[in-house]
C-alpha cells in the first residue's frame, strides 16, 4: 500500500472514531472490569438503604463482558454520576442490552406489595432533599405489568416505571433496548429536562420473596 493510501485510511478511521464518540456518551460497557470481580464494581457506589447482598460478579456471557445479577429476597442497587457527561439535546436516546433469566415471582412494579424487578436501569434527576424530590425514571423487564406501561412507585415517590419487557417472552435471550429519554421525561412531567446526575442499575426480589437473575451489558446514550 502506498504511503499515501496508508495515510489517507488512517485518518478516515480517526474521523469515523471522532464522530462516534460524539454522537454516543458511554455510561459503562464493563470492559475495563475483570472477569470474576463481585460485588459492587469499580467507578459505581452502593445504595445506602436496606440489606443488599450485591450478588454482582463480572462475566464473559455471548463473546461480551457483562455484569450479572442475582437476589434472592433482597434489593440491590449500585449508581454512578453521570452529571455533566450527557446532554440530552444532544445525545436523548438510552440504550442497553440485557438478559434475564429468572423473573421474580408475581413481580409487578405498579403495587407496594409486589414491586420487584429482574433488572430496572433508572435515569436520575436529583433535587435537594433527594429523598423527596428528586426525579427518577425506572426501564424495568417486568413480570406481570404489560409493556408500555407507565406508574409511579408505590414505594418510593420519587420513581416512575416504564414497563420496556414483560413477561417470558425473550427470556434467556440478549435484547438490545432504546428508550427517548428527553421525550419519556416530557410525557412523564410535563416539561422539559435537565441534563441527569445519575444512573442506576437494580435487581430486587425482596417484596414477593422469590429469586432472579439478570445480566446486563453496554449502557450508553447516542444521537437519534
Amino acid at each position: 500500500m502506498k504511503v499515501q493510501t496508508l495515510a489517507a485510511a488512517l485518518l478516515a478511521g480517526a474521523l469515523v472514531t471522532v464522530a462516534w464518540a460524539a454522537d454516543t456518551t458511554v455510561i459503562e460497557d464493563w470492559a475495563k472490569h475483570a472477569v470474576g470481580a463481585k460485588g459492587i464494581p469499580k467507578d459505581w457506589k452502593g445504595q445506602n438503604w436496606g440489606s443488599p447482598k450485591y450478588d454482582f460478579t463480572i462475566v464473559e456471557n455471548s463473546s461480551r463482558r457483562v455484569l450479572r445479577l442475582r437476589s434472592e429476597d433482597e434489593g440491590s442497587t449500585i449508581s454512578k454520576e453521570i452529571k455533566g457527561k450527557v446532554n440530552l439535546k444532544e445525545t436523548p436516546v438510552l440504550e442497553w442490552s440485557w438478559r434475564v433469566v429468572t423473573l421474580p415471582r408475581g413481580g409487578n412494579s405498579c403495587a407496594k406489595a409486589t414491586d420487584d424487578q429482574a433488572v430496572q436501569v433508572f435515569v436520575v434527576w436529583p433535587r435537594f432533599p433527594e429523598a423527596v424530590r428528586s426525579r427518577i425514571i425506572g426501564y424495568v423487564w417486568d413480570t406481570t405489568a404489560p409493556v408500555g406501561t407507565i406508574c409511579k412507585s408505590e414505594k418510593t415517590g420519587t420513581v416512575t416505571y416504564v414497563v420496556v419487557r414483560s413477561g417470558t417472552a425473550g427470556l434467556g435471550q440478549w435484547v438490545t433496548e432504546q428508550r427517548n429519554v428527553r421525550e419519556d421525561f416530557k410525557k412523564i412531567y410535563g416539561e422539559e429536562p435537565d441534563d441527569p446526575g445519575g444512573l442506576s442499575l437494580s435487581i430486587d426480589s425482596n417484596d414477593t420473596h422469590s429469586v432472579s437473575e439478570s445480566f446486563i451489558g453496554a449502557v450508553l446514550f447516542r444521537r437519534l
